[in-house]
């Protein structure tokens, strides 16, 4: 089915003096949910803004420093995301379970940033330091929480980046499905991520003899 496409007088966007930076990125991130990633270029952005090429420019050189803001400012809310549930959870197993939750509706609340995230369209690792400072902090707050898990003797010591990895791959499963609309509802976003994190944890808890599983938020 044809995406559907936006007028210039529909998209328009008023912008204060001085704040030409946000707006940018707010009209990115419009087009990319209307058009998808490919469909955002700075000429267009430009035109339903009504703003001129050398404007454009003083901010961004080109489509791909656009998208890397895009994704710098993503990891960022991501990162906040995680520290506050796991704080909020006062650093134990249930914020560990918190954290899983916050990082899924972090994608079903901003899925134009994710996609620029882990879609392929920017490289975390490359040519933009910022955009390579806020990647790795927001998977350094998981890390973080499992290093901390694992000294307080509740997980496994095994590699904790390994370990971090795993849980990752999972959570960023359960948000591609949510985002794509592959789950029926948000209901089933939140028993899928309950049932995932009961069978993640059998994998990583320390055996104390006792079913801590059975005490899994759920």
């Amino acid at each position: 089915m044809p995406r559907p496409t936006r007028t210039a007088s529909k998209s328009r966007r008023a912008y204060h003096h001085g704040n030409l930076r946000r707006a940018l990125l707010d009209e990115a991130l419009a087009t990319i949910r209307a058009e998808g990633v490919e469909g955002v270029t700075l000429r267009d952005i430009g035109a339903r803004l009504g703003v001129s090429r050398t404007a454009l420019y003083r901010h961004f050189a080109d489509k791909r420093a656009l998208l890397a803001a895009v994704a710098t400012e993503g990891f960022r809310m991501l990162r906040e995301r995680l520290v506050a549930a796991w704080e909020e959870g006062n650093r134990g197993d249930d914020a560990f379970h918190a954290m899983g939750v916050a990082y899924v509706q972090f994608a079903v609340d901003n899925p134009s940033h994710y996609r620029v995230m882990f879609g392929g369209f920017v490289d975390a690792q490359a040519r933009d330091p910022e955009l390579g400072t806020e990647a790795r902090g927001a998977f350094q707050a998981l890390v973080d929480a499992v290093v901390a898990l694992q000294r307080d003797g509740v997980f496994l010591a095994e590699d904790a980046v390994l370990m971090s990895t795993h849980t990752w791959a999972l959570v960023h499963g359960v948000a591609m499905l949510a985002i794509d609309g592959q789950l029926p509802g948000p209901a089933d976003v939140d028993a899928l991520m309950r049932y995932s994190f009961r069978r993640l944890r059998t994998g990583i808890l320390v055996n104390t003899g006792t079913s801590r599983v059975a005490c899994a938020p759920g």
